[in-house]
């Protein structure tokens, strides 16, 4: 009984004294605020604006950025950050580009410090994940029309069960061959990893 209370105090000691295995303490590194432009406003839209529509806003600084500052009748487009066109916002790029990902990932983009817009200023979007693992379009094409018939350019791809097929058949008597040039030509036949040519 004595030896069992004893194994209890120690487990309950060990649990809650020692840290978590794979903890680790995560430094974080400061970054300075962004209050240049219009990026240390914060503005007050109409409740009634319409997507698109040119409305007239008042702005004050944000609480975060120095020196106050309050600024009335701003023109600006009734829309939210993440709604912003392409230019007018920066991403971070994808990171997690892999033979594995999927074709959109996931990534943090904030506003240009000129944009006024609603909401948050730093967003997630979804942004094409355009990757190469180093296979070329023009040597995929050379191979093709050189040596198509024999299903080079579909090795050099790495698809080699439909290489093989192609070798077997002398590339279709030609049709197949032909085929291939077109479907490289205009993209349909990629790298077998489904990365994009280079």
């Amino acid at each position: 009984m004595r030896t069992t209370s004893h194994i209890l105090t120690i487990l309950t000691a060990f649990l809650f004294f020692v840290p978590t295995i794979g903890s680790s303490t995560e430094i974080k590194e400061v970054k300075p605020l962004n209050c240049d432009g219009n990026a240390g406003l914060s503005c007050v839209f109409p409740k009634d604006c319409r997507l698109g529509e040119t409305v007239m806003v008042n702005c004050t600084t944000r609480n975060d950025c120095p020196n106050p500052v309050s600024k009335n009748n701003l023109e600006a487009v009734c829309r939210f950050c993440w709604q912003l066109p392409e230019g007018d916002y920066d991403c971070e790029p994808p990171t997690n580009c892999s033979t594995s990902s999927t074709k959109l990932q996931l990534t943090k983009c904030s506003a240009h410090s000129s944009i006024l817009c609603m909401g948050q200023r730093k967003f997630y979007k979804r942004i094409p994940c355009n990757w190469s693992s180093g296979y070329s379009w023009t040597k995929t094409m050379v191979l093709s029309v050189v040596l198509g018939g024999f299903g080079a350019d579909r090795f050099y791809l790495g698809l080699w069960k439909s290489a093989i097929g192609k070798l077997f058949s002398f590339g279709g008597l030609g049709v197949w061959t032909i085929l291939d040039v077109i479907l490289i030509a205009v993209g349909y036949i990629k790298p077998y990893d489904g990365s994009m040519y280079i």
